[in-house]
């Protein structure tokens, strides 16, 4: 039987969409100018009363992850407003299905992102996802801007 896999290859510095409604409008770009086998679906496009997003992430990663942190940077109408690590992989005892994938694989994982900690005011958010293959930051395996413009307040 012939299965058919859906796959990008994404143009650095093209901007792709995520998701829009009448609440929220989501898209990315990549930092770098190298093209990547990635694809970020993100569900339900709302801030309206969502407690939990469910996300689902498609990567074909550059090199083998055994050691991976997540680095989060988010501005909020130009304001830093939050940075944020956390080690997702250290290689012992990892409990991310990402932990141990390697170079040209294909990594597909379907996670939940929690919001309800969070009311987003209405405004413009510049989120920058930087993942490093080792904890002194200098080894980049992955770089997105991802931009965020939350149409009408959540109060």
């Amino acid at each position: 039987m012939f299965g058919l896999f859906f796959f990008i290859l994404f143009t650095p510095g093209v901007s792709e969409l995520i998701c829009t409604s009448s609440d929220l409008e989501m898209s990315y770009t990549f930092c770098d100018s190298t093209a990547h086998g990635f694809m970020f679906n993100l569900t339900p496009c709302s801030t309206m009363n969502i407690s939990v997003w469910k996300a689902a992430l498609t990567w074909i990663p550059r090199s083998d992850i055994h050691f991976l942190k997540i680095v989060f940077n988010i501005w909020y109408d130009g304001a830093k407003a939050l940075l944020w690590k956390e080690l997702l992989c250290s290689g012992v005892d990892d409990e991310y299905s990402a932990c141990g994938t390697l170079k040209g694989e294909t990594l597909v994982s379907v996670f939940d992102i929690k919001g309800s900690r969070m009311k987003f005011p209405k405004g413009h958010y510049s989120i920058v996802v930087q993942g490093f293959s080792d904890d002194s930051e200098n080894n980049m395996l992955i770089c997105l801007n991802f931009t965020m413009i939350v149409k009408q307040d959540a109060f």
